[in-house]
């Protein structure tokens, strides 16, 4: 089942009742290659379904998000944006030139979480990881 159809389920089984305009932001969401901002997931939709208003959008995003079907990217400026959640133990690297983000594998954590928690006496329950850098397509832009 792909990811739209299986986000559709959730919701109807979480009593969300599923919207044509409401199953255009599922896939504008699902179809972009970098985390989003609500007011662009807005526009996204609304070239797709003029008549999508934006409380639509986020009440959904609100919905996602607390089904934990989607998740918040931070920017270096601050700026929240929102994404696929991950699917395992993954975390997110995101391009600071264009904004693509991806995930990563992030298994193998253990040992810096043994590290900290013996140098600051802490108990690391959760974790959250988002690394910086420049994708391959604008490093090479760059040279």
């Amino acid at each position: 089942m792909d990811r739209v159809n299986q986000w559709v389920s959730i919701l109807q089984e979480n009593g969300c009742r599923i919207t044509a305009p409401r199953r255009v932001i599922l896939q504008v969401i699902n179809e972009s290659p970098r985390a989003l901002q609500p007011g662009e997931i807005y526009e996204l939709s609304r070239a797709k379904n003029p008549r999508i208003g934006l409380v639509t959008v986020y009440r959904t995003l609100d919905r996602l998000e607390k089904l934990d079907l989607i998740q918040r990217v931070h920017r270096e400026d601050g700026c929240h944006m929102l994404m696929p959640a991950p699917e395992g133990h993954e975390h997110y690297l995101v391009c600071t030139h264009c904004g693509r983000t991806i995930l990563f594998e992030g298994d193998d954590l253990g040992g810096l979480f043994a590290r900290v928690e013996t140098d600051t006496g802490f108990k690391v329950n959760d974790h959250w990881l988002q690394l910086f850098g420049t994708c391959p397509d604008c490093h090479q832009l760059e040279q």
